[in-house]
């Protein structure tokens, strides 16, 4: 771990945007930045296309360190080149922007009210060349639909049995338990999603250290005891299908708390605008997420 990149993450002003849209998740991604599933005919031409995209937002001059200290990224962005580096290589020697990793499968069927992770038998190849592309940490998600006691127990159980593996191949790793901003009972969920978290941080050694990405909570700064724990580097927050105001709003009333966000950082952009255009609204966005996160 590289203490510049950790001081940065641990103690930096700003926010960390999320790059990371799998393969899932990057039809909607690209169609929401104006290229239709009509426009590629394979799934390698669709990664070369949310490659151009990410790149796009990645050399802006919008996306600064002033305001961003880290990017989560694609398995594919990661072995990807921008300006011949290595996407990591580029957002660090480049932009002064720590680089992380999203390394999960993807989620399980729901049970017990959550959905846990798939399994994920080549992590450990993974975390390998996560370290030879300069990853400083990961990240994985699960998602929480109900207040089910054993379900929220699997899922954080799930996320810090794959944290320590984490740990152990020398990355810090975000645990996303995300909790569905539908549900009727989401302040429930996040009170005993709290209290399981709390469990789990109490029982790691002293170097044993991870990120935490958590849903806005309804209630405000219900998550200060896991923001204040010595376990934890830093605690971000996902956008979760708030929309980018709705979310700031949010964040704003939570002491401590910095956004992680992925559609509210890039909806407003559109593969048809000139550069200035493009570059005028992520900086909007950067600026706006930047200030609900100070």
């Amino acid at each position: 771990m590289e203490q510049k990149q950790f001081d940065k993450i641990k103690n930096g002003n700003g926010f960390i945007a999320a790059l990371d849209q799998s393969g899932g998740s990057t039809p909607k991604a690209l169609a929401a930045y104006g290229v239709p599933e009509s426009s590629y005919s394979s799934e390698d031409e669709m990664f070369d296309l949310v490659h151009e995209m990410r790149t796009r937002i990645i050399t802006s001059p919008a996306f600064n360190p002033d305001h961003i200290l880290g990017a989560i990224l694609f398995e594919q962005t990661m072995d990807s080149k921008i300006e011949g580096k290595y996407t990591g290589d580029y957002l660090w020697d480049e932009k002064g922007i720590v680089p992380f990793i999203k390394v999960d499968k993807g989620l399980a069927d729901e049970e017990k009210g959550v959905q846990l992770m798939k399994p994920n038998p080549g992590l450990d190849d993974l975390l390998k060349r996560a370290n030879e592309r300069n990853m400083f940490g990961t990240k994985m998600r699960s998602v929480i639909k109900e207040p089910n006691k054993d379900g929220i127990k699997d899922v954080v159980d799930q996320q810090f049995d794959v944290g320590k593996q984490i740990i152990e191949a020398g990355l810090v790793p975000i645990i996303e338990p995300e909790v569905d901003i539908n549900s009727d009972l989401k302040e429930s969920i996040e009170e005993m999603l709290r209290d399981e978290i709390l469990k789990h941080l109490n029982t790691l050694k002293e170097d044993q250290l991870v990120m935490l990405k958590l849903t806005i909570p309804s209630k405000a700064n219900l998550y200060k005891t896991l923001i204040d724990h010595p376990n934890v580097v830093r605690v971000v927050a996902l956008s979760g299908g708030y929309s980018r105001d709705e979310a700031n709003e949010m964040l704003k009333k939570n002491d401590g708390l910095i956004a992680s966000f992925s559609r509210a950082l890039s909806q407003d952009l559109n593969a048809d605008q000139s550069d200035e255009a493009f570059n005028a609204e992520l900086e909007k966005a950067v600026l706006s997420i930047y200030n609900a996160s100070i």
